[in-house]
């Protein structure tokens, strides 16, 4: 039974540790990118809208990967564009038009009655969307962003660590001292 136990709080130990540094991970990824982090030609965008449910929902997280040149989408394909706000929107193409040596994408979000106002020139399109979803995981990424969720994220690890090396440090004192007085009485 002792032997499940240690088991058991070695298994909580990593695990914490491991939580500890993703969170550090994830703030600095955050601050590093300026925003959204792109690894390997993925990068990751926060849904702050319903506009796209059910296919992913509002506070998720997606990948996309990013435009490379000259990339030509088809219909029914989810794009990541900049619109004329300069705002980023992820929705699907409904239709491809070629004008002037141009793509032009008409887009619809799928909880939309209609489609969008304004067609999407490719030049406009960051990238499409992967398929691969992380739900509700938007929400810390976004709250990680802000100066008050930077400093939380990165001074709870912080304090979560210290108290962590501090009872590995006690727990190493009262074995030394279990040892030393267990030889102390053997002599």
């Amino acid at each position: 039974m002792k032997t499940v136990l240690k088991v058991c709080k070695k298994i909580i130990s990593v695990l914490t540790v491991l939580v500890i540094l993703t969170l550090a991970v994830v703030v600095i990824a955050v601050k590093a990118s300026g925003g959204e982090p792109t690894i390997l030609g993925y990068q990751f965008k926060t849904v702050l809208s319903g506009s796209m449910e059910p296919t992913f929902q509002t506070g998720s997280i997606i990948t996309i990967k990013l435009t490379e040149k000259d990339q030509q989408y088809s219909k029914g394909d989810v794009l990541t564009f900049i619109d004329k706000n300069e705002n980023l929107v992820t929705h699907r193409v409904t239709e491809v038009k070629k004008a002037n040596n141009e793509t032009l994408y008409t887009t619809q979000g799928d909880n939309n009655d209609g489609a969008d106002l304004d067609p999407v020139l490719s030049e406009n399109v960051v990238g499409h969307y992967t398929g691969f979803t992380i739900p509700y995981l938007g929400h810390i990424v976004n709250y990680a962003g802000s100066k008050s969720g930077a400093a939380l994220l990165l001074f709870v690890p912080g304090i979560l660590l210290f108290i962590y090396g501090g009872l590995t440090f006690r727990k190493a004192v009262n074995d030394f001292k279990k040892q030393h007085e267990t030889a102390s009485t053997n002599q």
